[in-house]
């Protein structure tokens, strides 16, 4: 692991390039996974743990990445605290969403030992993942996780139900937060105590609400979900898609590096960002779509941020969405490894 080119860049050290994964990169675009898709569920590859180790590390053989991470959901933790999910071909779906039950409070009942499986399949990863191909562990952020036990499905993005809830229901939404951060807590440290290398917060969401509210309501759990993972220290990266200008306000306690999404130029997003705080990203995903010419044009727009800046992972400003060809994301990793980086 001392060798490998992620952790050196978490660490602040310095490399002859960035390193480089993709979100969503154990899926979608991998034709070897593809594959394994047509024989067994999602569900199915997520709770087998020789065949989710198998996915986790797929892109690790197949793009060439630096960091593997967990093949997993995000709706695990809204599972363990009693909600009935079921992963369908248009998405996942809660039986009964939150926005339907008079006491949403009284039907949550936390049982972190559904969470065991996904510990089980860390510990066959570490078994099996190259040397020095370091280990990403996940969960979703209290407000996108919200988002999906409100509204019941994932299919519809403006999640309705549950920005309602932050103007209606003040006290209510702060119970549901909290409840979900602390199995959140439990959760990410038994990840690290399996031996993840880094921890990421994805808040999808972070933009359907004003950032002052987000700032002022939601980031107080990111903190403490944040805090909890660094004091045993495993670093932290925190994607809030959506902010906008406010990741100015993020502050080197809450992440030791920051995801930018793609709506933010990736230099405007280093002179906003507090200069302790190592970046990640920002390729808007949807330009893998295009010729490799195209790609390789904007590819090179980033040769200069990244010669000044050695505490910058190089990601999507998002994950990988459907129909993205996997030979362009090969295309990327093998660029992203060739080229000079005038370090």
């Amino acid at each position: 692991m001392n060798n490998s080119i992620f952790v050196k860049t978490l660490k602040e050290e310095k490399t002859e390039r960035p390193p480089v994964w993709f979100m969503r990169q154990a899926g979608r675009v991998l034709p070897s996974y593809l594959a394994m898709r047509e024989k067994n569920t999602f569900s199915e590859l997520m709770h087998d743990k020789e065949l989710a180790a198998k996915v986790t590390l797929l892109p690790v053989y197949d793009l060439d990445v630096d960091a593997a991470i967990l093949f997993s959901d995000i709706l695990v933790i809204p599972e363990a605290l009693g909600m009935d999910l079921t992963f369908t071909d248009a998405g996942p779906r809660f039986a009964t969403a939150l926005k339907d039950v008079k006491d949403p409070m009284a039907m949550l009942k936390a049982d972190a030992s559904k969470l065991t499986y996904i510990y089980n399949v860390i510990d066959q990863i570490q078994k099996t993942k190259p040397e020095n191909t370091p280990l990403i562990g996940f969960c979703g952020a209290p407000f996108t996780t919200l988002c999906y036990m409100m509204q019941g499905l994932g299919t519809n993005h403006t999640f309705p139900d549950a920005v309602a809830l932050l103007y209606k229901n003040k006290v209510l939404a702060h119970k549901l937060m909290s409840a979900i951060t602390e199995l959140s807590i439990e959760y990410a440290i038994n990840q690290a105590k399996h031996g993840i290398a880094v921890f990421q917060i994805f808040e999808t969401h972070a933009g359907l609400i004003p950032s002052d509210l987000y700032l002022d309501m939601v980031m107080p759990y990111v903190r403490k979900l944040s805090a909890a993972i660094k004091a045993v220290g495993t670093p932290v990266i925190f994607l809030p898609k959506g902010l906008g200008y406010g990741i100015k306000h993020i502050k080197p306690e809450d992440c030791d590096f920051l995801s930018i999404d793609w709506q933010t130029s990736i230099t405007e997003a280093r002179s906003l960002v507090h200069p302790e705080i190592g970046l990640q990203g920002n390729l808007d995903p949807r330009l893998l779509l295009a010729d490799k010419e195209t790609i390789l044009i904007e590819l090179e727009k980033y040769v200069e941020f990244g010669s000044k800046n050695q505490n910058w992972i190089f990601n999507l400003g998002h994950g990988f969405i459907p129909g993205i060809p996997y030979e362009n994301a090969k295309f990327v990793v093998d660029w992203i490894k060739g080229a000079d980086w005038k370090r």
